[in-house]
């Protein structure tokens, strides 16, 4: 049987310099990168790291074209492209009800990651504590890590993966500085309700602690539901970093352009370090989104619809296998439930499942601080109806 590496082993920093031992040295290569190294050695169907198949709207790359060749090839502002932040000031209006400050308060970055990691950086002290809901997205605890902080991990309750608000509130003390939240939520697809948001608010009053809301995802929100950003919500406004993503919304995960909305003095923190982690972001790529985003300010509405489709596609094909599933609410991934199919724990199966059925997927237990209770994988559906028959052929062999 055989299984998946999660990383090769990293160095801890001490042969040969023993004065000078590395940081993050438990780390290793994430697993999206070990599943898709392995999926192309293997000639697998690669469902395991989250990227798209398709291409952005043939007009966005006409209109990175043409500031090509427009002299837009320079450091852009360290912010952001003025025209940039208009645009999204009026997104943030148009979707949320919110009024934003473009100056002051939206922050271009290079892609969510960055987002996450200079806000973390911005705020977190040494010994400061940061919740985190388990199932967490990889980038959160390292970046609490190397700011000195402590993370404490609060699982969501199953069954649907919602906020365990008794369990959250044990968690936050006087220590508490950041509660980092995720919507529509990575791995499950899950969201959080304006109904959550007033309990968080609640919650946090009278304490100091911060929110992080991860949102990179929030065009991908099905089945007649909303995306409700941590924006809406007035008591936690002027706490909050907001993360979004330019690169889910358009296709082109490459770019890696995104953007932090926050109030006044929390995106001057933010910038504090942005201006020394990248300083400023793709001159041309922003230029182009600001265009595209005033001539289509839709685009986003519209994705919904197209990988609603796809998770549907999905799910229709795996008919008649012994995965166990409910639809996923929301981002482009599916959580598979393989209970019938094997004892093994999750890393194991990945490994059997790419192994010897030919298909990447990626275990939850990378995002958690302890094993999770269910049997589940996670596959992402952004992908061609080739891809995905292929895929849901071979998985309905196993």
């Amino acid at each position: 049987m055989g299984t998946v590496p999660i990383s090769p082993p990293v160095s801890d920093g001490n042969e040969g310099c023993p004065h000078f031992p590395a940081k993050l040295a438990s780390v290793g290569t994430t697993i999206f990168t070990t599943m898709s190294r392995r999926a192309t050695e293997l000639g697998a169907v690669n469902l395991g790291q989250g990227f798209p198949d398709f291409e952005p709207p043939a007009r966005l790359l006409e209109l990175v074209a043409h500031h090509l060749g427009a002299r837009h090839n320079q450091y852009a502002p360290m912010a952001g492209v003025p025209a940039l932040l208009e645009q999204i000031a009026e997104k943030i209006a148009r979707l949320q009800g919110v009024g934003v400050d473009p100056a002051a308060e939206i922050t271009v970055t290079a892609g969510g990651t960055e987002a996450v990691f200079a806000a973390i950086t911005a705020v977190v002290h040494p010994g400061d504590e940061v919740v985190l809901l388990d199932p967490a997205f990889d980038c959160y605890a390292p970046a609490v890590e190397l700011a000195g902080g402590r993370t404490l991990r609060v699982p969501l309750r199953l069954p649907g993966l919602s906020i365990d608000f008794d369990a959250l509130g044990r968690a936050i003390t006087p220590r508490t500085r950041l509660v980092v939240v995720n919507t529509p939520h990575n791995p499950s697809g899950a969201l959080i309700g304006a109904d959550d948001w007033r309990r968080l608010a609640a919650l946090l009053e009278g304490t100091p602690a911060l929110v992080l809301s991860d949102e990179v995802y929030e065009h991908l929100v099905y089945d007649g539901k909303r995306h409700v950003s941590v924006l809406a919500e007035p008591r936690l406004r002027t706490r909050a970093f907001a993360v979004f993503s330019f690169g889910k919304v358009f296709n082109a995960t490459g770019w890696k352009v995104g953007y932090c909305v926050a109030p006044a003095e929390l995106s001057a923190a933010l910038r504090r370090v942005h201006q020394f982690v990248t300083f400023s972001v793709s001159s041309p790529v922003q230029w182009a989104l600001a265009d595209y985003l005033a001539e289509d300010p839709d685009w986003g509405e519209r994705l919904a619809a197209f990988y609603q489709a796809r998770r549907d596609r999905f799910l229709g094909l795996l008919a008649g296998s012994r995965f166990v599933w409910a639809p996923s609410s929301g981002t482009y991934f599916q959580l598979l439930d393989y209970s019938a199919v094997s004892d093994e724990d999750d890393i194991s199966f990945c490994g059997t499942l790419l192994e010897r059925h030919g298909v990447a997927a990626i275990p939850v237990s990378h995002f958690c601080g302890q094993p999770p209770a269910a049997r589940v994988l996670r596959f992402c559906f952004a992908k061609s109806d080739e891809t995905l028959e292929l895929a849901a052929e071979r998985l309905r062999r196993v």
